[in-house]
C-alpha cells in the first residue's frame, strides 16, 4: 500500500484560500414605469376629484343600498339569472348533442336554433316574448293546458324565456367544443366495454369535457347577470328597474343608478370567486400544480416579506459583527 501524500511535509505554511467577494447586484432602473405610474395615479385622482365635487348626494346611496325594494330587486335578479342559466345549460347540452348527431334532421334543427338566437339581439327577443299575446291571444295545448296568453306570459316568464333560450344557443357551442375536446379513443374504449352512447356521454365524455366547459360557462353566467338588466324593458322588477322606480320618485336618479351598479359589482364578484374554485376543482385531473387560492397568495406574500426582512437584518448584523 502506498502512504498518502502529505502536502505540508516540506514545512511550507498551509495555503490560505480567500473566499470570493460577494456579488453586488445593481438593479436596472425602469424610469418609464415610474412615469406611467404617476400619470395613471394623476388621472385616477382627477376622476375621484370629479365625482367628489359632482352634484351627487352620496348619502342617498348608503340610505337606499339595503332598501327593501332594492333587496327584492336583487333577489329577482338572482332568481331569473340562475334559472335562465340552468335552462340554457340543459338545453345547450341537448343542442350540442343534436348538432353533432349524424341525423341530418336533428343536426339541422340544432344549427337553425343556434343561428337564430345568436343572430338576434336579446333586447328584441325579450320584446317578442312579452308581446306574444298580440298574435297569439290564447295558449292552447289541447287537453293539457289552455289559458289567455296575457296570463301566461308574465314579465317573469318573458324574462326567463328571453334570457334562457338565448343562453342555450351559446351554451350549445361551448358544450360542443368541450365534447369535441375529448379524445375519440375514450369513446372507442367505452364502446369496447359495452357501454351505450348515453352511458359513454354521461360517464366518460362529459366529466372530461367539464374542464373545457366550466371556464367559458362561468364567463357566460357573469355576462347573463349583467344582461338581466335588460329585463326592465318587459317590466320585470329586477334591481335596475327597482332602482329606477325609487330614483324617479325620490329625485335621486343618478344615485340610484350607482346603487344598482354597486349591487351588480357585488354579485358578479361573488360568482367570480365561485367560478375560480370550480375551475380549480376540475383542473385537478390535468394540472400537476393547482393555481394558488387568493388566501394562499396572501399568505405567500406575507411570508415572503417576512423572510426578506429577516434575512436582510440578519446579513446586516453578520456584516457588522
Amino acid at each position: 500500500m502506498t502512504a498518502p501524500l502529505d502536502k505540508a511535509q516540506d514545512g511550507a505554511p498551509p495555503k490560505v484560500v480567500t473566499p470570493p467577494e460577494a456579488i453586488k447586484a445593481i438593479p436596472v432602473r425602469h424610469y418609464g414605469r415610474y412615469v406611467s405610474a404617476v400619470v395613471v395615479l394623476a388621472l385616477l385622482g382627477l376622476v375621484v376629484k370629479a365625482f367628489a365635487e359632482a352634484d351627487l348626494t352620496w348619502g342617498s346611496v348608503g340610505e337606499f343600498f339595503f332598501n327593501d325594494q332594492i333587496m327584492e330587486g336583487v333577489k329577482n335578479t338572482l332568481v331569473v339569472s340562475v334559472l335562465s342559466m340552468l335552462m340554457g345549460l340543459v338545453l345547450g347540452v341537448v343542442l350540442a348533442v343534436m348538432r353533432m348527431s349524424k341525423n341530418p334532421v336533428t343536426s339541422s334543427v340544432a344549427w337553425g336554433y343556434i343561428w337564430f338566437f345568436r343572430g338576434t339581439p336579446v333586447y328584441v327577443q325579450l320584446l317578442l316574448w312579452f308581446n306574444l299575446a298580440l298574435i297569439f291571444p290564447y295558449l292552447n295545448l289541447g287537453p293539457i293546458y289552455k289559458d289567455e296568453m296575457t296570463d301566461v306570459m308574465t314579465p317573469f316568464m318573458a324574462a326567463l324565456l328571453g334570457l334562457g333560450l338565448n343562453e342555450a344557443a351559446y351554451m350549445a357551442e361551448i358544450c360542443r367544443a368541450g365534447i369535441q375536446s375529448v379524445d375519440e379513443g375514450q369513446t372507442e374504449a367505452s364502446q369496447a366495454l359495452g357501454m351505450t352512447s348515453g352511458q359513454n356521454m354521461r360517464r366518460i365524455v362529459l366529466p372530461q369535457a367539464m374542464r373545457v366547459i366550466v371556464p367559458p360557462t362561468g364567463n357566460e353566467f357573469i355576462n347573463l347577470l349583467k344582461t338581466s338588466a335588460l329585463c326592465a324593458v318587459v317590466q320585470y322588477e329586477e334591481v335596475l328597474r327597482k332602482s329606477q322606480n325609487i330614483g324617479n320618485n325620490s329625485g335621486a336618479v343618478v344615485e340610484m343608478l350607482f346603487v344598482a351598479t354597486i349591487w351588480f359589482l357585488v354579485i358578479t364578484t361573488i360568482f367570480s370567486i365561485g367560478q375560480f374554485y370550480l375551475e380549480r376543482h376540475y383542473a385537478r385531473g390535468s394540472s400537476r400544480q393547482l393555481p394558488a387560492t387568493p388566501w394562499q397568495r396572501a399568505r405567500q406574500l406575507v411570508f415572503t416579506f417576512s423572510r426578506g426582512t429577516g434575512s436582510g437584518s440578519g446579513s446586516g448584523a453578520g456584516g457588522a459583527a
